[in-house]
């Protein structure tokens, strides 16, 4: 079933009547650039085909109530502080906070939301609900706010409300992605560049059904020894150090560690970007590789499942590269892998991974997609 129409389906099920607009959002897997976005580094991500959908229609007053494929229904007030709230509805509500705390008058709304992008799995779940709803209330204010004003909103959410010290990556991909393309973004400027995956090449996409809260997980850590890092540094963030400072800089084994990890990887991406311009498949794939090597390593984010996975994948005749993706401690991996084959690579991967760990793993062959958007019904 189409999710739009799955979406449009539940809201005349729950509300009686049929929504007025819809909104979509997509997921993101980021190909290489991880634990940079918060250094103000660089990313190079690109949207799933798996989305988030928001079917709605504004109402009168301030109450905001939602339903959600397997979820009770939730309603809240927009005058209500977000922070008081508990479970998924923190972040409709703070999108509406924050837009509110713009100026923007958001008005009450009636709203379904399903969703094709797996919770956890370190795919952006988060990210495509914050900028879906946050295009919805873009659109009911009469604003013309940009994808990437949306993006810094779910970013205040995720940091304010959520309590997760992330970057902007996710909900900025979600926001501005360009279909068939991965996109190089400085996190510092929010200056993106389009680069085409090369012909003839797939992207996979494996999920190891282990999972992670990042608000529980060692990410704080990562982010405050960065902050550290950089201080020692003398820089203001550790996008603006080099590997010969961070090799000769009185830090400690661990710091060093950390920040020769974020350097590394800043100069892997935007080399990535290169050889996505010039069609360097083989080149993009050791990258990949190289940035798992240093995950696992220096910035000791990976786990045991995401080691198997990607090994596994990078020992299939096929596969060009392939690394762990997201913020880390379980989730999933991503490969660059010849289409022709892709699908079977994919089962051969998974059936091995199951046999090994004794876990059944999902796997999706993907195609970057398009960013968000609204329709009006």
């Amino acid at each position: 079933m189409d999710f739009s129409n799955e979406a449009k389906q539940l809201f005349k099920e729950h509300y009686g009547q049929a929504p007025s607009m819809i909104a979509q959002a997509p997921g993101r897997v980021n190909l290489i650039g991880e634990h940079t976005d918060y250094n103000d580094g660089f990313v190079l991500p690109m949207a799933l085909p798996m989305r988030t959908v928001v079917a709605f229609t504004p109402r009168n007053g301030q109450q905001v109530r939602m339903i959600s494929k397997g979820y009770p229904a939730v309603s809240f007030d927009l005058s209500h502080d977000p922070r008081s709230l508990n479970g998924w509805v923190r972040y409709v509500a703070g999108v509406a906070h924050f837009l509110q705390e713009q100026g923007l008058e958001v008005p009450g709304f009636d709203a379904a939301i399903t969703t094709e992008v797996p919770g956890g799995a370190g795919l952006s779940s988060s990210a495509s609900l914050e900028v879906a709803v946050g295009m919805a209330m873009n659109v009911m204010a009469g604003s013309t706010l940009d994808g990437a004003a949306i993006a810094r909103i779910g970013q205040r959410v995720e940091n304010d409300i959520i309590g997760v010290s992330s970057g902007i990556m996710d909900q900025l991909i979600s926001a501005i992605a360009v279909e068939g393309s991965a996109l190089l973004i400085d996190c510092r400027s929010l200056e993106a560049s389009a680069y085409p995956i090369p012909a003839g090449k797939s992207v996979v996409v494996f999920d190891t059904n282990t999972r992670r809260e990042l608000e529980t997980s060692a990410y704080g850590d990562r982010q405050r020894t960065c902050s550290r890092a950089a201080a020692v540094l003398g820089v203001e963030k550790l996008r603006d150090a080099t590997l010969t400072q961070v090799n000769e800089a009185q830090l400690t084994p661990l710091e060093r560690r950390r920040a020769r990890h974020v350097v590394s990887e800043n100069e892997r991406t935007e080399r990535a970007a290169k050889a996505l311009h010039e069609g360097d498949a083989v080149a993009f794939g050791e990258l990949m590789n190289e940035s798992h090597r240093s995950l696992r390593d220096d910035f000791e984010v990976s786990s045991v499942a995401l080691d198997t996975m990607v090994g596994l994948a990078q020992g299939e005749p096929g596969c060009l590269g392939a690394r762990m993706t997201g913020g880390g401690f379980g989730g999933c991996a991503v490969a660059l892998v010849d289409a022709e084959i892709a699908e079977d690579l994919a089962r051969a991967v998974a059936q091995k991974y199951e046999i090994e760990l004794g876990v059944e793993p999902a796997s999706w062959v993907v195609s970057p997609g398009g960013g968000a958007s609204v329709t009006t019904l």
